[in-house]
């Protein structure tokens, strides 16, 4: 996969570009109409504010709670892997019935701890395929721990270890399990023309209710698809209530449903989502029944069995206020506040002690 350096030919062009974008966007953007979502608290001042959009629904879909604006399109970046692995499923990864490990690190922003790298590997291995034919931006670990572990026997960044591996394997593992006598092109899996990515595109749109407007490139070097903050949100409704066999689609056997399968294989293997320390893997097993999944650049969307789902954006991109205004959002949805409780603590540290808070804004 072709790389841009930052101060080639390539870049200028993209710089230029964006600003394009952002006079022609003039006065409006993302962060128009944000409202507060957390503060910081040090000592007796509020430090800093993040800001951003939200949005909670009930199990029919309908919105109980907007903060900012509920209908924003976002970029919604590993938010989108539960909805692609819908997508594989259906696109022909169903037809060699991937295991409950394999759905959930498909759906991962993984640590690239060793249980992850070992089902990246038997996904690769199951498809006849290997390594060497992920396309993915390599990385380092994101586990601390792992990453050391891993410099330490000598590995520099790779695509294995990069936190998106597990969703490019499964996209692999889609094009060659997919029916036909020739199956689809495994070397360039990860263009935005590729049938792969065109079933992708056709299963987020049809997950959301929201039509695809915008298509650039996600950090991972994967398509990347807009969609609605509500949009995202009723996905995820969706995919959680078919995960509780909620919904018997016109009599059909739930538990076949792609959605089915996506979620219980979520809240089967929460450590493969996220990993050691993620907020993601701790929401996921403090709440019977949650699938949650985080994104790049202050995305975050959850969905609870009885189809009650909700989504927001932070927008200066912020990872710290997330478990927070996570932990908020659940309890708007009906999640009794105990249950996320510890979820919603992060402290602000002064030498390394605890001397104020980020809070809740809602």
């Amino acid at each position: 996969m072709p790389g841009i350096r930052p101060g080639g030919p390539q870049f200028a062009e993209h710089l230029q570009a964006a600003a394009a974008v952002v006079t022609a966007a003039g006065a409006r953007d993302i962060a128009t109409d944000a409202v507060p979502l957390a503060r910081v608290v040090r000592g007796d001042l509020v430090e800093s504010v993040h800001s951003g959009h939200l949005v909670v629904l009930d199990p029919q879909g309908q919105v109980t709670l907007a903060l900012g604006d509920p209908r924003v399109t976002v970029l919604a970046r590993s938010s989108l892997k539960p909805l692609q692995t819908v997508g594989m499923l259906r696109a022909g990864w169903a037809s060699v019935h991937p295991g409950a490990e394999q759905l959930a690190l498909a759906c991962a922003s993984h640590n690239g701890e060793p249980e992850h790298l070992r089902v990246v590997r038997g996904m690769l291995d199951a498809a006849g395929l290997t390594e060497d034919d992920l396309a993915n931006t390599p990385d380092m670990p994101l586990d601390p721990e792992a990453a050391f572990a891993w410099r330490t026997e000598g590995h520099g960044p790779a695509s294995i270890t990069q936190n998106c591996s597990g969703k490019h394997a499964a996209m692999l593992a889609t094009c060659a399990a997919h029916a036909g006598e020739f199956g689809w092109d495994t070397d360039s899996y990860w263009e935005p023309e590729h049938p792969l990515q065109i079933a992708l595109r056709a299963a987020i749109e049809e997950l959301t209710g929201t039509p695809v407007e915008h298509t650039t490139i996600d950090g991972c070097g994967a398509p990347l698809f807009s969609t609605s903050l509500t949009g995202l949100a009723r996905a995820f409704g969706r995919i959680a209530r078919a995960g509780a066999a909620f919904d018997a689609r016109d009599g059909v056997d739930v538990a076949a449903l792609p959605e089915a399968q996506v979620a219980q294989a979520m809240h089967e293997h929460p450590a493969l989502i996220g990993g050691t320390g993620r907020d993601v893997t701790a929401a996921m097993r403090a709440v019977p029944g949650l699938i949650a999944k985080d994104g790049a650049d202050g995305v975050y969307a959850a969905g609870l069995p009885d189809g009650s789902a909700l989504a927001f954006k932070i927008v200066d991109g912020g990872f710290r206020p997330r478990p927070v205004v996570l932990a908020a959002a659940l309890q708007a949805a009906g999640v009794d506040p105990a249950l996320v409780e510890e979820l919603g603590r992060v402290p602000v540290l002064g030498h390394g002690e605890p001397v104020g808070a980020v809070l809740a804004a809602f």
